[in-house]
């Protein structure tokens, strides 16, 4: 086992920005922000009735954390299996599994942490056409 003497990184998230998902996301740590090598982690709030575009990460894995809302999820090839996330879920999708979130609530947003072992955090995302499946 080596020793590091490398500084902390804390990044606090400024502006919002939308990202390929079409989701509000915060950013939080990655290549870009702390220097990170493996992983990515920020902020999604998911206004109310919203939607992601149908989107995989292509080689790498995604896991979330659902702090508020409840997000229905239609996943895998053709879009054709779904579950629900409440409040305290946590979610594991596996690489290359194409999914679509969206906000069940109307009237309020719903926030999730998401972490990926991918440190460029837009750069995976790969949007999917269930009708090319």
């Amino acid at each position: 086992m080596s020793i590091s003497n490398e500084d902390m990184v804390t990044v606090r998230p400024g502006e919002s920005f939308i990202s390929k998902q079409q989701l509000v996301n915060f950013e939080g740590v990655s290549a870009e922000t702390a220097g990170s090598k493996v992983l990515c982690m920020h902020m999604v709030v998911f206004p109310a009735g919203a939607k992601a575009a149908s989107h995989y990460h292509n080689g790498y894995e995604t896991v979330i954390y659902l702090l508020k809302g409840r997000v229905k999820t239609l996943y895998g090839v053709g879009l054709k299996k779904e579950m629900i996330h409440e409040p305290g879920d946590f979610i594991f999708i596996p690489a290359n599994v194409p999914h679509l979130p969206m906000n069940l609530s109307d009237s309020e947003e719903a926030v999730a942490i998401v972490a990926r072992n991918d440190p460029n955090e837009q750069e995976s995302v790969i949007l999917y056409d269930p009708a090319d499946s």
